[in-house]
């Protein structure tokens, strides 16, 4: 009878750990993400997935020289003048068939109002986010710290 309920219990463990690890190999999640001209961590962005596609917003400003109650100046769309805290700067991206990556979406800078074509890899074991913004031909990359 002990062994059966062993035998049980590992086919659900398996499960949750496969879970765990799939999880973690996505965007979704909690991410800080860290400047990569000063190396700074600017804010805390919450993933999560919408009808397959990524949406992200702003949870919290770890900014040191930002204002509680600071707004996107320099947003050209329905996002100018809204809080910084939670505003919505990732807006879709679909998990490419077959690979850890997720795009199509679209990436906002709120210092610059620019908004980028984006692309999100999850790397180091879903550790941390690379993020990278287009602009024509251009890029630039990120890479964000998993907060959770």
């Amino acid at each position: 009878m002990k062994h059966t309920k062993q035998l049980l219990v590992l086919p659900l463990l398996l499960a949750a750990m496969v879970g765990s690890a799939l999880a973690q190999s996505s965007p979704v999640g909690l991410w800080r993400n860290v400047d990569d001209k000063t190396g700074e961590t600017k804010a805390e962005i919450r993933i999560v997935e919408k009808s397959g596609a990524l949406d992200g917003r702003i949870e919290k400003s770890l900014k040191k020289d930002s204002a509680a109650d600071s707004v996107c100046e320099e947003c050209a769309d329905e996002r100018k003048g809204k809080p910084i805290v939670g505003l919505d700067i990732i807006r879709g991206g679909k998990k490419v068939e077959g690979k850890d990556v997720w795009e199509g979406g679209k990436i906002l800078d709120p210092e610059n109002g620019k908004e980028y074509r984006a692309s999100f890899t999850p790397i180091d074991g879903g550790r941390k986010l690379e993020v990278r913004g287009y602009l024509g031909p251009f890029w630039r990359t990120q890479t964000w710290l998993r907060a959770q």
